[in-house]
Order: C-alpha cells, then structure tokens, then sequence
C-alpha cells in the first residue's frame, strides 16, 4: 500500500518541481515584457491620455505602472528562488556522493567496452610500464589506483570530480541575484531633490509613495552651469555639490550628466535642471510701427509701469520655468500682463533664451529683454539599492558557474596493461568524462601518443 505524503511532503515535492520553474521563468518573461510595454512610473494624467480610462484602471488594478514592484512580481521571484533551493538540496545529496566518495572505485569492464579506446603493443616488460606510466598519469591526470586483474595490470586515475559542482555556483548565483533584486525592491528607493545654487537639503522627494526621505546627510548645491546649443537646446550642465555631514564639510565633487555622486550607499546622478525666479529682468519697450525703442525699463515681479502714447500699463506678473508654445517647451519665462486704456488685458510670456519672441506678436508694442540674470535648480535623482552588493556577487559567481560547468569536467582515465610469452605488452587506453565526449576523445588520443612514446 503506497505511503499517503504528509502535508510536508507535498510542499517540497512542489518546490522541488521542475515543472514549477518553467511555469514561473515563462511568467516572468511574459510579464518582464508587460513591463517593457507600458510605460512604468508615470503620472496618472499620462496613463489616461495615453491609454484612456478603462486601461488605466485595469493597469491600476494590477499594478502595471510600476510592475517590478508589484506583489504579485515579487512573489513570483520568491517561488523561484524557494525552487532553485529545494531543487538544489534535493539532489544534493546524490551530487556530494560522487564528488566525495568513501571510496574511489571503477568499473574496468566499462572502459574496455568504451568508444574511445585505444590499443597499442610496446617491447617492454609491465614492471617497467608501471613506474613510467604510473608517473605520466600522476602528472597529467591525477592520484593513480593500481589493480591486478584478469592476468593484467590497471591503473586508474581521475581529475574534475569537484567539478560536478559548478551547477550549484550558478544556482547560487541566481538566488543571490534575486535576493538582491527583492532587497533593493523592499529596501532602496528612487527619488529626487532640486535645489537652488546655495540651497542645502538632507531630504530627498519619492514620487512612488509622495514621502520625503531623510538621506543621513546634507547636499549643499554650491554653483550650476549650463550651455546651449545654437538650436537652444541644452549642451552640457554639471552641478557642482558638497557633502555635509554632522555640520562638517566631507567633500565637494562636480556632478555630470552618467558621471553621478556615491556616498554611504546613497547614489546621487545629475537628471536635469530648471530655472527659478530672477530676481529682476531689464527690457526695452520697442515700437511696432517703427522700430524704434521708446523705453528701457528695469521691473521686479509684481511691479508695472505706464506704457508711452497712453497706450494704458503693463504689469510683470511673475515667472513660470517651462513655457509652452505650441508644443515646444522654450524653458523658463516672464509672464506678463497688458493692460489697454480701452481694451480687455492680455497675457504675454517672455522667454529668457529668446529675447526677440515677443516681436512675433505684432502688438503695438513690443517687449525685448535685455538683461537679467538666470537662476537655475539643479535636478538631482538620487536612488538607494541595498542590494547591489548581492548582485554583484552573484554575477562573479555566475561568471565563475557558467565556466566550471561548460568549460571543465569531469574525467576518467584507465591504462590497462597486459603482459605477453614474447616480452611484449598490450597497452589499451580509454576514458570517459561527463561532458564535451569529442575533447574526451582528443585527449585520449593524446595520452595514447604520450604513453605509447
């Protein structure tokens, strides 16, 4: 009568399924390629306008915006790695036997019947073969075994059984690679901070969960600068930081574009940058109908002035670090107001980069900037990844993993020698290795020349 399995049981012998892991390697990649699909980590105003609402919630539900940290994602890299596991120590056992024996034995009557056997004669006596060979096989095979049998002598030696275990290493290295994935996806964070030339911050913003983080340290944003191209397109910017600790000053290290910061596990990239209010803004007041400059007037935010002809006032109502015209964002600006002596006030904006784009306008007058001093944020990400370390570990084991088991094996070699009336000896020589049979097969015929002589 067969054995009912304890609840026990079941549990390991479905972890230590195969079927189990091929079921969750083709989840994982069908669900990776989701991923790559829907656009991950956007605003909710994105989602619709690019999905609509019914896919929106659907992507909500399941949490596609942001998939590499769904539940159900990491639940799935969890059964994996309890698979690898179970699936390692289950035939383990069997593994360590082979690579620890108590003792080393050999089947001879199976290497006489192998494809890669080699036979040969040589005028000499066995006691004589023993010594040379005996010494040959110790120096390019291993420890040699010696038997008598059936009127002949035997000898056995081996290398690479330690080799059987270079599928553990990339098991191994797929679980700390995991490990390191869930760790960074509980533990790390992806977050930013903006500050202004002088500002100083020890927080950082994620937008995931909309909390502030304190870093264990302060980010002092000391200059920033930035060039354009012709188009105005932005050429290079660098912000240039210091670390303070404890009030006390660590270092100060200029941040660049792929060339981030590193400081106690926290990671600090240059992401972008920003304009923030100038302080006051100098422009001329020019006349549509000829040309000519009537005024040069100097304004902070929230002051006006009349303009000439009684034409009525205008206002400088602030400033805005992205404006948008017709789709281009022509970066930071002055927003403006008109105000007629007898017609209903309008709106202008004025961009810092183009100093002519009010003249497109064609409005009685005209607003060209002449002088003012831009002020930029810098935009820093700064990311945690607890890790990291696990992964980088388990890529050197893979490394190493993937080269025991594809490039080593391990191999058998047996010489037998067989004595004859006319003080000649037959030589057979054979071999057998878990892997690469055509290299088993060279080598064979490499020691076959070797011995031979």
């Amino acid at each position: 009568m067969k054995k009912e399995k304890t609840l026990s049981d079941q549990v390991w012998s479905f972890f230590c399924s195969v079927r189990l892991a091929i079921y969750t390697l083709v989840l994982l990649s069908v669900t990776s390629i989701i991923g790559t699909v829907i656009l991950q980590n956007r605003t909710e105003q994105q989602y619709v306008r690019e999905y609509g609402q019914g896919l929106y919630n659907l992507i909500k539900v399941f949490g596609f915006d942001d998939m590499y940290h769904a539940w159900w994602f990491l639940t799935l890299i969890v059964i994996l790695c309890l698979n690898i596991i179970v699936c390692s120590i289950e035939r383990l056992s069997t593994t360590w036997k082979i690579i620890f024996p108590k003792k080393i034995s050999f089947n001879k009557n199976r290497f006489r019947k192998l494809k890669n056997l080699a036979s040969f004669s040589i005028g000499k006596d066995t006691n004589t073969l023993e010594k040379e060979y005996e010494t040959i096989l110790s120096k390019t095979v291993g420890p040699v075994i010696k038997e008598a049998a059936d009127g002949a002598l035997i000898l056995y030696a081996e290398k690479g059984r330690w080799t059987r275990i270079g599928i553990y290493v990339v098991h191994t290295s797929i679980i700390l690679l995991l490990i390191g994935a869930l760790i960074g996806s509980v533990f790390g964070f992806r977050a930013t901070m903006n500050l202004e030339e002088g500002q100083t911050s020890g927080t950082v913003f994620n937008r995931k969960t909309g909390e502030t983080i304190d870093i264990g340290f302060k980010v002092r944003c000391n200059d920033f600068s930035v060039s354009f191209y012709d188009t105005g397109a932005p050429q290079e910017f660098l912000s240039n930081l210091t670390i303070i600790e404890n009030g006390t000053e660590s270092f100060s290290q200029d941040l660049r574009v792929n060339h981030p910061l590193r400081y106690r596990g926290i990671n600090i990239f240059q992401a972008s940058y920003g304009n923030t209010s100038p302080e006051s803004v100098v422009f001329d007041v020019i006349r549509s109908s000829d040309k000519e400059r009537v005024m040069t007037r100097s304004l902070k935010i929230g002051e006006q002035f009349d303009l000439p002809d009684d034409f009525g006032q205008f206002l400088l109502e602030g400033f805005i670090p992205h404006f948008d015209f017709r789709g281009q964002n022509l970066g930071g600006a002055f927003v403006g107001r008109i105000i007629p002596a007898d017609g209903e006030p309008f709106q202008i904006g004025l961009p810092l980069r183009f100093s002519q784009f009010d003249r497109m306008r064609k409005g009685e007058f005209s607003f060209v900037i002449k002088e003012t001093v831009e002020r930029y944020y810098t935009g820093l990400q700064v990311t945690k990844d607890p890790g990291v370390w696990y992964v980088y570990v388990g890529f050197i084991l893979l490394i190493v993993g993937c080269w025991i088991t594809f490039f080593m094996s391990h191999q058998s070699y047996m010489v037998e020698i067989q004595s004859s009336e006319d003080g000649e000896s037959m030589v057979s020589v054979s071999g057998t290795s878990n892997r690469n049979a055509h290299g088993m097969k060279l080598k064979i015929k490499k020691l076959h020349q070797l011995l031979k002589g």
